[in-house]
Formats: structure tokens, C-alpha cells, sequence
């Protein structure tokens, strides 16, 4: 005897050896002591041998060992709920006399050792909740005496062996969320005292097997969450010891049999989660004891069936309907249901006002009618059923007020009336109902105040009020709502400041109260706050600095967009490391963007526009390498723009515009391979637009208006394909337009290139923009005709081409485009300007003019030449006739004219005369007076022939 003891305890105490014990369970085992006083040991009656060992949930851990394979004697070995890791050991199944083998929740990994069939005598066997994997083996089918087969939880994939059925004392059999797969052998029915097959959260397909019916003494099938298609067999209703099934989550079709109403021992019916459809034939009248039935997620039309509950003996607690296409009122045939507890009819087409004797459902608990076509008021009654703990009534029609009588719930915990039409004030009476967790009334017309005793609902966590017309001030009792965590107070038109006392609401970690009418200064309470997570006050009149919202270290989100916040950026604010969105824009602020901001390495958006902060950009935010949207606009920012962008890989919006950068576009932008938005309008940048701009594959919007950029366009902007806005306008580029634009075929929003000095011919290739609203090419330098091309683009609404040395016909499809399109070019032509036929006829008449005004020039320039002359000979006869005159008075004789009077001399040179030289005569008071007397001046007496002879 003594040496079979020193046996068994010497194999145990090698076995404790292998073992870790953090609780100390096996402290006792020791050779001192006698075997049978170990902890966890059952031993035989004469105590020579161990039959027994349960350590279940000792919180041992390391392998089994295979010194167990020693203890012959074993009868029952409990491992279970410990932290067991390796193999289960093939030694382990020579132990013959195993009745029982418990290794359940453990880590055990491997697969099920095919000698597991050795253990003839074994009756329990529950592995599950393991690391267990493989198919579950076929030696299995060979322990006849087995009656609990517990193998779930664990990742067995596989089918579920043929000869299962060869089990015939089986009474349990669950495989429960493992990866099982194939269908449900017929065999099974060869386990004729099973009464739990639970094989749900599987990969089981094809036909619920009918030979399923003929396991009568089946009490729970779950075969929940597979890929089982077909109908429900009717065989199922010979299940009369059946109280509970489960069949939801799979593909089961077709109508529920109205022979399942022959299960009266049943307590739970899921089918939820199928495609069954048609009328719900089920009636509680018959299944007189279920108590849950579930059939959300389904396509079941009409109503409740009339007779569905009996009236005073419904065990019935539990209905949930949601999801299907039920329509018609409330059914009055559940008031008779008045053991119901939860009551689910949401996701329907139910209509029409809820039954004033509502509160017949005395022991109502929960009463989901959310997203139906629910319409009138909440009744009164509503504030009978005391027992009420949570109200969905979201996404319906309901008008009127919320009834004071509510305030009579002092259980109600959850209040969801979001997306209704209701008005009226909240009621006082609502903060009675102290037991409120929870209280969401989104997205109604509610008016007037919050009511002044908010504060009465200390365990309130979630206040949802947004999208109403609430007025008023916030009470300042809500800071005693001490557990809230969620408030949202946004699209109102609210008022006043933030009461201190919000310094008091500790565990909010989420305050939205934009678009409102919120004033004045922050209280600096509000520094308390250090579960803050979001905040949202954007779009008030909020002003001062918000340094008292920067307590938090928690921050991942701040909008305060649109307020009248003052004072530079509070520094503390990058100690929120995991902030992610920062919106600041419309504001006052002042000052740099802080140093510390380099800490904020999360960040993902940043929007500091239109405010007045100052400075060069930089290297603060080069650490936030997930930033996508970086918006620093309408600023004061100096200096220029810095190459480091380009360790933004992530960025895929940046706007700079309306600042004072300068220098040039830093050619490394062209890495940020993701940036969709590129806005550096209204700057004073410089020099030439990159080459690597072309880069920008993914480039939607291109703004560079409003700048001195100088050169060319780049040829590489053809591979930013997916543009669909480009404004280079207001800049100093020259060159000619490059044919490449034709290949933007996206571009749709603008093509600006006005007020440049673009030379050369507009590209023909523009009329490939087929989706191009808005072209602009004026105050350029353009020349040549209006390609015939750009006729193609029909999409064009907006179209300037004026200020230009343009000329030819317009195309006839810009006809309708007013005159302003196309002035100051001259030579064009067609609607809306001229035609061009009465164009060249102006043309015409303009050189016939020019031709006209020549002659009378001419003609009036010798007519003035004549006349001049004229005016002189009439003016020399009159003089020669005078001294004639004269001459005749003194008595002097007149004498014939010499030839030579023609042959006169002036200078040493000889003159010759004809007839129509007219000059040459010396006047009187230059001829000698000696001779005035004797010699006349000829002019009348030359003869004819003489003064033919005058001609040279």
C-alpha cells in the first residue's frame, strides 16, 4: 500500500514541479504530509489511489503534463479556468478509467490528438475555450459512453464528422463560435437523447436538416449566425420538449410555419436576422409560455395578428419586431400583452397616434417606436406606466409638447424624442425624473429656457438639445449635473455667458454649443475641465482670450471659428499632444503661431484664417506629418514660403493666400504628392511657377492669382490631369498659352489667365475642356483669330476674351455672350459685336473717304496756290499800271520794249523768261531816277510770237 501511494504522490509532485502556482493551491502538496489531504485530490475509498483532481480556477499556469498519464486510477481530471498553455499531451488518453476530462478555458493550442478515442469510458469531455484548431477528430465518434461534447470557442474548422450520430448517449453537444463548415450531417439523428445542439457563430450552410425533428428530447437548438438558407422545416414542430430555439443570423427564406405554434413549452424564439417574410403567424394564445420572441431584421408584412396575446395569462416579456415592413397603427392587440416588459417596434412603417390606454402595459420597461410614421401627441398616460426606464420615440412625426405627466417616471433613465416635429417648452416637471441618464431631443422646435432646475439630475450623462429654437441663458444650476459627459447645446439661439459653475462638470469630455448667440468672456473655472476631448463653441460672440479651454491635456478637437477671441494662440494648448482638429479662424487673434506647437505631432487640421497673426512660417508645424488641411489665409504672415513643406505628405489642402509671402514658389511642394488644393493667391511671390508644380497628380484647384509670378506657364501642368480650377490671373507670365491646357479635359470651374502678357494665338486645343464653365483670357496680348474650336464647349456660361489684339469672326455659338466678352479687340467680329460684312463695308467706305478728303485737299491746296497767284498779278498790274499812269502825267513818252529786256542779268547770271514768269521787274524805288524818266518797263507790248520764243 505504501508503495502504490508513494506511486501516485511522487508522479503529483513531479507534476507540481512543472507548474506555476501564484495562489499558492498546492502549497500543501508535500511528501510531510499524507496524499489524500492534498488540495484538489479525491481519492479512493481505501485511500491507496487518486481518482480525482480538480484545480479548476487555482490560476496555475505552464503545460499539462505527461506525468498525468501515471495516475492510472484517475477518474476525473479538472484543469479548467487556468492559464494552461501547449498541447493537450497524447499521453493523456492512456488513462483508461477517465470518466471526466474538464480542460475548458484555458490557452491550450494544438490540435485534438486522434487518441482521444482511447478513452472508452469517457462520459465529459469539455476543451473549449482554447487555442484548439484543426478538424475535430474522427476517433472522437468512438467514446459511445460520451454524453457532454463541449468543444466551442475555439478555431476548429472542418465539418462536423459523419458518425456524430454514433453518440447515442449524447445529451450536449455544443460547438459553438469555432470555423466550422459543410452542412448539418443527417446522422444527428442517431443521437436520440440529445437535448442541447448548439452550433451557432459557425460557417454552416445549406438546409436546416428535416431528421432534426425527430430528436425529441432536443429542449435548445441554436444554430444562430450561420449561412443556413432554405425555410425553417416544419419537422421542427415536433420538438415538444423545445423551449428554446435560435436560428437568427442566417439566410433562412419563405414563411415562418404556423406548425411551430405546436411548440407550447417554448420560452425563446429568435429568427431575427433572416429573409423570412409574409404575415407573422405566431401567436402567443398558443406558445403560452414563451416569454422572448424576436424577429427584427426580417421582410414580415401586415400587423400583429388579432388574437395574439391572452388576455391576463401572458407570460409574453420580450417582443422585438424592429426592422421589418409591419405597417398600420399602433396594434391595440399588444395592450392585452401586460406581462410585455421590453416592447420593440421600431425600423416599420407603423402610423397614426398612439392609443390613449397605453398605460394598460403596466410592467413596461422599454419602448422602442423609433423610425416609424408615428404622428400626434405623446399621451398623457404615458406617465402611468411608473415602471418605464427608457423611451425611444426618435425619428417619427410627433407633434404638441412633451406632457408634464412624464415627470411622474422616476425610473426612466433614457429619453430619445430626436427627429419629431414637437414644440413647446421642456418641462419643469422633466427634472423629477431623476433617475435620467440620458436625454437626446435633437432636431424639434422646442422654444423657450432650459429649465432652471437642470441641475436636479445628477446622474444626467448625456444632455443632447441641439437643433431647436431654446432661448435664454444656460441655468446656472447645470453645473451640478456633475456626471454629465455629452453636451450639446448647438443650433439654438441661446444666449448670455457660460455660467461658472461649469467649472464643476468634471467628467465632460464633450461640449458643443456653436451657432448661438454666447457672449463675453470665458470663465477661467472652465480650467478645471480635464476630460475635455471636443470642443465646439464656433459661430458666437464669445470674446477675450480662450486660455481657460486649454485646462484639458485631452483635447483632439477645438473649434471656436466665427467668435471675437482676442490675444496671441495660448501656448498651453500644444500640451493637448493628441490634438488632431484646430479651427481658430474669424477671429481677433494677434501674435506667431507658438513654438510649442512642434509637440503637436497629430495634427490633422489646422484653419488659423482670417485673423491677424504675424510672422514667417516657421518650422513649428514641420513635426505634424499627418496634417491634411492646413488654412492660414487672410493673415499678416511674412517671409517666405519654406521648402519643409515637403515633409507634409499628408497634405492635401493648403491656402496661404491673402498674406505677405514673397520669393518663390519653393519647387519641394511639388512632392506633397497628395495636395488636392493649392491656394497662394494674394501674395507677393516671384519668379518663374515650377516645373515640379506638374507633380501634383492629384491637384484639383490651382490658385496662384494676385502675385508677381513672371515666365512661362510650366509644360509639365498637363499631368496635373485631375485640375478642375486654374487661376494664374493678375500675375506678370508671358510666352504663349501652352497647347498642353487642351489636355486638362476636368478642368471645369474656371480657366483664368486674364491680365497677364500672354502673347501668340489662343491654342485650339482649349476646345477640348468640354466640361469648362468660366474661360478668361482678357487684358493679354493675344492675337489671331478665335479658334473655331472653342465653339465646342458647351458648358461655357462665363466667357472674357476682351482687351486683346483679337480679330476675325467670332464663332457663332458665342453669340450669345454680351458685348463685354469681346471689346477692345478690334479686328474681331460676328454677334455679339458688328456682323462682319457691314464691318468690311465700313472698311470700304472709310478708304473711299480717306480717298475723298485727299482730292479735296489737294484741290483746295492748289485752289489756294492760284488764288495766291492770282492776288499777286492782279497786284502787279495794278502797280505797273500806276507808275504807267504816272509816267503819262509828267509827260514822258512810252517806248518799245526791247527783247533784251528777257535777257537781264541778275548776279552775273542770266534769266530766262517766259510767258508765265511774272517776276523779275525792279521795283521804283530801286531804278536809278535819272532814268525813270527815259525808260519805260515793258509788259503790254511783248509780242505773241515773242514770247512763244521764250520757251526753253
Amino acid at each position: 500500500m505504501a508503495n502504490n501511494e508513494t506511486a501516485d504522490s511522487y508522479w503529483l509532485l513531479r507534476i507540481k514541479s512543472e507548474l506555476v502556482d501564484p495562489l499558492e493551491i498546492l502549497s500543501n502538496w508535500s511528501p510531510t504530509t499524507h496524499m489524500c489531504s492534498w488540495n484538489g485530490l479525491t481519492c479512493s475509498l481505501d485511500q491507496e489511489h487518486v481518482t480525482g483532481l480538480n484545480l479548476s480556477g487555482s490560476g496555475i499556469s505552464g503545460s499539462i503534463s505527461v506525468e498525468f498519464s501515471y495516475l492510472f486510477y484517475l477518474q476525473t481530471l479538472d484543469l479548467s479556468s487556468n492559464s494552461l498553455a501547449g498541447s493537450i499531451p497524447s499521453e493523456l488518453f492512456k488513462l483508461q478509467n477517465l470518466t471526466t476530462l474538464l480542460l475548458y478555458s484555458n490557452s491550450l493550442s494544438g490540435n485534438i490528438p486522434l487518441e482521444i478515442g482511447n478513452l472508452k469510458n469517457l462520459q465529459v469531455l469539455r476543451i473549449g475555450d482554447n487555442m484548439l484548431e484543426g478538424e475535430i477528430a474522427p476517433s472522437i465518434v468512438n467514446l459511445t459512453k460520451l454524453t457532454v461534447l463541449g468543444l466551442a470557442y475555439c478555431s476548429f474548422n472542418g465539418s462536423i464528422p459523419l458518425g456524430i450520430g454514433e453518440l447515442k448517449n449524447l445529451i450536449s453537444l455544443d460547438l459553438r463560435s469555432n470555423r466550422l463548415s459543410g452542412t448539418i450531417p443527417e446522422e444527428i439523428q442517431g443521437c436520440e437523447v440529445l437535448e442541447i445542439l448548439a452550433a451557432s457563430n459557425n460557417m454552416l450552410d445549406g438546409n436546416i436538416p428535416s431528421s432534426l425533428g425527430s430528436l425529441k428530447a432536443l429542449k435548445t437548438l441554436n444554430l444562430a449566425n450561420n449561412t443556413l438558407s432554405g425555410s425553417i422545416p416544419k419537422s421542427l414542430s415536433h420538438l415538444s420538449n423545445l423551449t428554446y430555439l435560435n436560428l437568427l443570423g442566417n439566410k433562412l427564406n419563405g414563411e415562418i410555419p404556423s406548425e411551430l405554434n405546436s411548440l407550447t413549452q417554448l420560452q425563446m424564439l429568435d429568427l431575427s436576422g433572416n429573409n423570412l417574410s409574409g404575415p407573422i403567424p405566431l401567436l402567443n394564445t398558443k406558445l403560452q409560455n414563451l416569454e422572448t420572441l424576436v424577429l427584427s431584421g426580417n421582410a414580415f408584412t401586415g400587423t400583429i395578428p388579432s388574437n395574439f396575446c391572452p388576455k391576463g395569462s401572458s407570460k409574453l416579456e420580450q417582443l422585438f419586431l424592429s426592422q421589418n415592413m409591419l405597417s398600420g397603427k399602433f396594434p391595440l392587440e399588444l395592450l392585452d400583452c401586460s406581462s410585455i416588459q421590453q416592447l420593440d417596434l421600431s425600423d416599420n412603417s407603423f402610423e397614426g397616434e398612439l392609443p390613449s390606454n397605453l398605460d394598460m402595459l403596466q410592467n413596461l420597461t422599454d419602448l422602442l417606436l423609433n423610425n416609424n410614421s408615428f404622428v400626434g401627441s405623446l399621451p398623457p398616460e404615458i406617465g402611468n406606466i411608473t415602471t418605464l426606464e427608457g423611451i425611444y420615440l426618435f425619428g417619427n412625426s410627433f407633434t404638441g409638447t412633451i406632457p408634464v405627466e412624464i415627470g411622474r417616471l422616476h425610473r426612466l433613465n433614457t429619453i430619445y424624442l430626436y427627429d419629431n416635429q414637437m414644440s413647446g417648452t421642456i418641462p419643469r416637471e422633466l427634472t423629477n425624473c431623476t433617475s435620467l441618464r440620458e436625454i437626446d431631443f435633437f432636431g424639434n422646435r422646442f422654444t423657450g429656457p432650459i429649465p432652471e432646475t437642470i441641475g436636479k439630475l445628477k446622474d444626467l450623462v448625456v444632455l443632447h438639445l441641439r437643433q431647436n429654437d431654446l432661448s435664454g441663458p444656460i441655468p446656472p444650476s447645470m453645473g451640478y449635473c456633475k456626471s454629465l459627459q455629452i453636451l450639446a447645446l448647438a443650433d439654438n439661439s441661446l444666449s448670455g455667458s457660460i455660467p461658472p459653475t461649469f467649472g464643476y462638470l468634471s467628467e465632460l469630455f464633450k461640449i458643443t454649443l456653436y451657432n448661438n448667440s454666447f457672449e463675453g468672456p470665458l470663465p477661467l473655472s472652465l480650467l478645471a475641465l480635464k476630460n475635455l476631448e471636443i470642443i465646439n463653441f464656433s459661430h458666437n460672440r464669445f470674446s477675450g482670450s480662450f486660455f481657460p479651454l486649454t485646462g484639458s491635456n485631452s483635447l483632439t478637437l477645438l473649434d471656436l471659428t466665427n467668435n471675437s477671441f482676442s490675444g496671441p494662440i495660448p501656448s498651453t494648448l500644444a500640451n493637448s499632444r493628441n490634438l488632431s482638429r484646430l479651427r481658430l479662424a474669424y477671429n481677433n487673434l494677434t501674435g506667431a503661431i507658438p513654438s510649442e506647437f512642434s509637440h503637436l505631432t497629430e495634427l490633422n487640421f489646422l484653419d488659423l484664417s482670417f485673423n491677424n497673426l504675424a510672422g514667417d512660417m516657421s518650422p513649428q508645424l514641420s513635426n505634424s506629418h499627418k496634417i491634411e488641411h492646413m488654412l492660414l489665409s487672410n493673415n499678416s504672415f511674412t517671409g517666405q514660403l519654406p521648402p519643409w513643406l515637403a515633409i507634409l505628405q499628408a497634405l492635401g489642402e493648403l491656402d496661404l493666400s491673402y498674406n505677405n509671402f514673397n520669393g518663390r514658389v519653393p519647387p519641394e511642394l511639388g512632392k506633397c504628392s497628395n495636395l488636392l488644393k493649392l491656394s497662394l493667391h494674394h501674395n507677393n511671390l516671384s519668379g518663374e511657377i515650377p516645373q515640379e508644380i506638374g507633380n501634383l497628380t492629384s491637384l484639383n484647384v490651382l490658385n496662384l492669382q494676385s502675385n508677381s509670378l513672371s515666365g512661362r506657364i510650366p509644360s509639365t501642368i498637363w499631368q496635373c490631369s485631375k485640375l478642375y480650377e486654374l487661376r494664374l490671373s493678375e500675375n506678370l507670365l508671358t510666352g504663349s498659352i501652352p497647347e498642353e491646357l487642351g489636355d486638362l479635359a476636368e478642368l471645369q470651374v474656371i480657366l483664368d489667365l486674364s491680365k497677364n502678357r500672354f502673347t501668340g494665338e489662343i491654342p485650339s486645343s482649349l476646345g477640348n475642356l468640354m466640361k469648362l464653365e468660366r474661360l478668361n483670357l482678357s487684358f493679354n496680348q493675344l492675337q489671331g483669330k478665335v479658334p473655331s474650336s472653342l465653339g465646342k464647349l458647351t458648358s461655357l456660361h462665363v466667357l472674357n476674351l476682351s482687351s486683346n489684339n483679337l480679330q476675325g469672326q467670332i464663332p457663332s455659338t458665342f453669340s450669345g455672350f454680351p458685348r463685354s466678352s469681346f471689346l477692345k479687340n478690334e479686328g474681331l467680329c460676328g454677334p455679339p459685336l458688328v456682323p462682319c460684312s457691314t464691318s468690311q463695308g465700313k472698311m470700304q467706305m472709310q478708304l473711299s473717304n480717306m480717298q475723298v478728303a485727299a482730292i479735296i485737299v489737294a484741290i483746295v491746296f492748289t485752289s489756294t496756290v492760284i488764288c495766291l497767284a492770282m492776288i499777286y498779278i492782279m497786284f502787279r498790274i495794278w502797280c505797273n499800271w500806276r507808275k504807267v499812269s504816272i509816267s503819262s502825267s509828267d509827260g514822258g513818252t512810252v517806248a518799245k520794249c526791247d527783247n533784251n529786256l528777257y535777257n537781264k542779268t541778275r548776279n552775273g547770271e542770266y534769266w530766262n523768261m517766259n510767258s508765265s514768269s511774272f517776276g523779275l521787274i525792279p521795283s521804283p524805288d530801286k531804278q536809278n531816277n535819272s532814268k525813270a524818266t527815259t525808260t519805260a518797263t515793258c509788259f503790254f507790248d511783248i509780242k505773241k510770237e515773242d514770247v512763244d520764243n521764250t520757251n526753253l
